[in-house]
């Protein structure tokens, strides 16, 4: 029988302690997200990234975005230092499912980047599923899934304590990490705490202004064992940003007498509140449970800065909930199946609270986007994990009903109005994965997918109609049809003790793809958007098709004990079928190259450096001429980490070494006036276990 590892067996992978680097390139990588349990990626037809805590600090990544910058299929969209969203294969935020511990975090957010929401200063490692998940995370993830996962109360008696500080010159920005675990008996504690005070950062070109934020997270977890199978947890985490710009939101307003805006959130704050129960089986057919309730609460002012006047002409206040329960069970009902099954429920609710000073006289005006908006979803599914001699099969099926409500929402011909009929929407679909990989040779597994993904409209898509931060006013659709995807995937995995490698060639088809069509200057921008923003105006429509394809590799090579080379490809095209024109936004082509090796006892040295095309496929017809090319760049990092301990560790690294000037083709801004990414940063970083 080949090895499986239950849902359960994720506080025994947090628990596992950190190896050197040059040791960790040899181990197989352990997905817990793609399969819903850990499971070795040698034995997952699907494409998946991990990077593990010591990865993330070397990075020195304050968010999910900033962390998978160069991994190959992904790229990130920013409008700011916090505001960075990853995106998987050309699909950004709304076509991803982000999770933390497996919870869902997605939420209606107008500017910034969900992602940021997350602890990652204390996250033992982010995992990442390329390609269609909604079979096993629902609605949304027609792109993917990223699940950070936090440290879990372990039962190791005694008290154990791990800190880590970093500090990077270009935004002088400080970090501090601790994290304690203590144990006695049956009862176990975790906290954790993680702040940073970041500044303005500097570019080759100067300072970029309004950059700078402070960052606060905090978790813990209580669990009781309540015999040798089962286990009672608690949860709760809180993270809180303040003063956090967006410069890349930076747009003309078409009053003289505000000049320009900027989208900036004084304060915005996630709290999510977990208790759970597992239960470990036995026996030759053993079956595990676990199950979840859950309440998340995220807080955010959003406010529009008139940077002629100095002060602000819209103030925002959205406040978000989510309420949910996970069920899922893993069974082993056979040597060589093991059967998964769950079922999940969640139903998020928002009324936000708008204020408008408009000019000439700015007197405060109440316009509220909507009223009462809800979006619950309610999925059922089962999977099949079959081995068949070298063959492993893994076959799934969901299904999903979403509900979208609300009491009203904005009418933009009429502001003293508000539209109330014909705002309820429900929508059900079907999710499925049928793959294979074979193994020809420890070095060889070539593997197939077929996967189908479900993706309806979010609360912003169906209701808002509203100013946003690229200076267009957009147009809500409460019967905007979901996206439905179908991908085909093959490829080819391999490691031995001194290669290992990943390569994968993917297509993405897209039903009902949903975007905002400017539509600025013509008869029904009045219609849907109001005489006053007729000028400026995009609506939520459904593209009858897009088609995303593309190829990515990677791979190590230890060529001398201790010393790896390690490469990195992504290539992503999209096009627009309907226009018959690339696709807009999507990412530039990239190759990274790499070395790490040992220098000296105790010190190890690492190279990388990422290789950008430029970007000349942009749309031209749906974007209106918004999209322009952008150049190509390359940038080198390097470091050093001296291991003085045999639990503490100090790191000496040079971001951006040759001081380029660039930005990524996905970031926010005036074509043209785009602000440019830090410059030439000296970074260290120290960790310790006590």
């Amino acid at each position: 029988m080949h090895p499986r590892i239950s849902p359960l067996a994720l506080a025994l992978l947090c628990a596992i302690p950190a190896v050197r680097a040059e040791d960790s390139s040899t181990l197989a990588t352990v997905s817990v997200t793609a399969k819903g349990y850990a499971a070795e990626d040698l034995e997952t037809p699907v494409s998946t990234t991990a990077l593990d805590r010591d990865e993330l600090l070397r990075r020195n990544a304050q968010n999910p975005g900033e962390a998978l910058r160069g991994e190959p299929g992904l790229a990130v969209a920013s409008d700011g230092a916090q505001g960075q969203n990853p995106v998987i294969r050309g699909l950004k935020k709304e076509g991803v499912v982000l999770l933390v511990d497996g919870m869902r975090l997605n939420s209606a957010q107008p500017a910034g980047a969900v992602a940021s929401f997350m602890s990652l200063g204390l996250a033992d490692r982010l995992e990442v599923v390329k390609g269609p998940a909604s079979v096993l995370y629902g609605t949304g993830a027609i792109g993917g899934a990223i699940n950070v996962l936090l440290p879990q109360a372990r039962f190791e008696p005694g008290a154990k304590f791990s800190a880590a500080a970093s500090y990077d010159s270009a935004s002088r920005g400080v970090r501090g990490t601790g994290l304690l675990n203590a144990a006695g008996g049956d009862h176990a504690l975790m906290l954790g705490a993680s702040l940073a005070r970041i500044h303005d950062y500097k570019a080759p070109d100067g300072r970029v202004d309004r950059t700078g934020y402070d960052s606060d997270s905090f978790i813990g977890q209580y669990r009781f064992r309540i015999d040798g199978a089962q286990q009672l947890r608690a949860s709760l985490q809180r993270h809180e940003d303040e003063d956090v710009w967006y410069p890349g939101s930076t747009r003309p307003h078409p009053s003289p007498l505000v000049g320009s805006t900027t989208v900036r959130s004084p304060q915005q704050a996630r709290t999510l509140a977990e208790l759970g129960y597992s239960r470990k089986g036995s026996g030759e057919t053993p079956l595990n449970l676990d199950v979840r309730t859950y309440r998340q609460e995220m807080e955010r002012r959003i406010h529009a800065w008139s940077n002629r006047r100095n002060q602000d002409i819209s103030q925002t206040h959205v406040f978000f909930t989510t309420d949910g329960v996970d069920a899922k069970a893993d069974w082993l009902i056979h040597p060589q199946h093991l059967l998964s099954f769950g079922a999940n429920y969640w139903k998020m609710g928002a009324s936000p609270e708008r204020f408008l000073f408009n000019p000439p006289a700015f007197a405060p005006a109440r316009r509220d986007p909507f009223d009462d908006g809800r979006i619950g979803a309610f999925g059922v599914y089962v999977q099949d994990d079959m081995r068949f001699g070298k063959l492993n099969v893994l076959a799934a099926l969901r299904h999903d009903t979403v509900k979208g409500e609300a009491a009203a929402m904005a009418n933009p011909a009429n502001p003293a109005l508000r539209i109330t009929n014909n705002l309820d929407r429900r929508d059900s679909a079907f999710s499925g994965s049928l793959g294979a990989i074979y193994e020809a040779a420890p070095l060889l597994r070539p593997y197939a997918n077929l996967s189908r993904g479900f993706r309806a409209g979010e609360m912003r898509e169906r209701y808002e109609s509203s100013p946003r931060a690229d200076g267009y006013y957009y147009a809500g659709n409460p019967q905007i049809k979901p996206e439905i995807s179908t991908q085909f995937e093959i490829g080819l995995k391999g490691q031995s003790e001194n290669v290992g490698y990943q390569v994968a060639a993917w297509r993405n088809r897209i039903a009902d793809y949903m975007s905002g069509l400017d539509i600025s200057g013509t008869p029904r921008a009045i219609t849907v958007c109001g005489a006053a923003n007729a000028a400026a105006c995009k609506e939520t429509v459904n593209i009858s098709q897009v088609t995303l394809h593309g190829f990515e590799a990677q791979g190590k090579w230890q060529f001398s004990r201790g010393h790896w080379l390690k490469a990195g490809l992504s290539v992503v095209r999209g096009s627009n079928d309907e226009l018959d024109e690339p696709l807009f936004q999507m990412p530039a082509d990239e190759l990274s190259l790499g070395w790490e090796g040992g220098i000296a006892p105790n010190w190890t040295m690492d190279v990388t450096g990422r290789f950008v095309r430029r970007q000349n496929r942009v749309a031209t017809v749906f974007s209106r001429g918004s999209e322009n090319a952008t150049p190509g760049f390359a940038t080198a990092d390097i470091g050093a980490t001296w291991r003085y301990a045999k639990s503490q560790s100090l790191r000496i690294g040079v971001k951006n070494l040759f001081d380029r000037e660039y930005h990524e083709h996905l970031a926010e801004g005036v074509s043209g006036q785009e602000i440019h990414m830090p410059g030439r940063s000296l970074v260290l970083t120290w960790k310790g276990d006590f």
